[in-house]
């Protein structure tokens, strides 16, 4: 199991955000999630990495990360956990190899392996090699040199927070598109918040965050 929520239970100041929230996302799957803003979306996101300590099990990789120790859970969301945010958080002034490859150095791996798994990630993602700085490539293409850095530690689960959410329709698509498809082709599971409906549709499974719980469309 890639993720797993079980009787989550979390409040900011005295309203109750999470009441019982459950979610069993399975490596191989998708799940996107919508909701207003306000109802949580983003506080989901910050859980799985172990950011937000709410009251229930975090399960990630089939490991409870609520009461691990601040390095222990450092290093196991290194192993286990990648993240795509709407802005990809990338360093501008480094190349697309050296944002990658640096995630990989981060994590242990030699500085050869890190530059191979790199320059490899970005090719099958379609950025273009270029001995360039980031902040120069389009919108579409940050992106998804932020999907290869949170995919070379081949990571058991994968985030993304409103992944398009900075893109215009033509990269929107195509990023959505190239996430979409990570499930299957790099083995881990793909939790997706986003307030867009055409995204979401492509998950395997859409889920509404509301009165504190997740739902599926019909509000079983």
């Amino acid at each position: 199991m890639a993720l797993e929520f079980r009787s989550l239970q979390y409040r900011v100041g005295d309203r109750p955000l999470f009441d019982e929230l459950e979610l069993r996302l399975p490596v191989g799957e998708s799940v996107a999630v919508m909701g207003p803003s306000g109802s949580g979306k983003s506080t989901l996101i910050s859980c799985a990495l172990g950011l937000v300590k709410p009251q229930g099990a975090v399960q990630v990789a089939g490991v409870d990360i609520t009461s691990m120790r601040r390095k222990d859970l450092a290093r196991h969301r290194g192993a286990h956990t990648g993240v795509v945010f709407q802005f990809g958080e990338l360093l501008p002034e480094l190349t697309p190899v050296e944002n990658v490859a640096l995630a990989g150095l981060l994590a242990g791996a030699s500085r050869r392996d890190a530059y191979v798994d790199a320059e490899t990630l970005l090719a099958e993602l379609g950025v273009p090699a270029a001995d360039r700085a980031t902040g120069t490539l389009s919108g579409g293409e940050r992106q998804r040199t932020a999907v290869a850095r949170a995919l070379i530690n081949k990571p058991a689960l994968l985030l993304a927070d409103e992944p398009t959410g900075a893109l215009d329709d033509v990269n929107r698509n195509s990023v959505a598109d190239l996430l979409f498809q990570v499930p299957g082709r790099w083995d881990c599971g793909l939790l997706v918040v986003t307030h867009d409906e055409q995204v979401a549709n492509r998950a395997d499974r859409v889920l509404h965050l509301a009165e504190g719980r997740l739902r599926t469309r019909s509000g079983a």
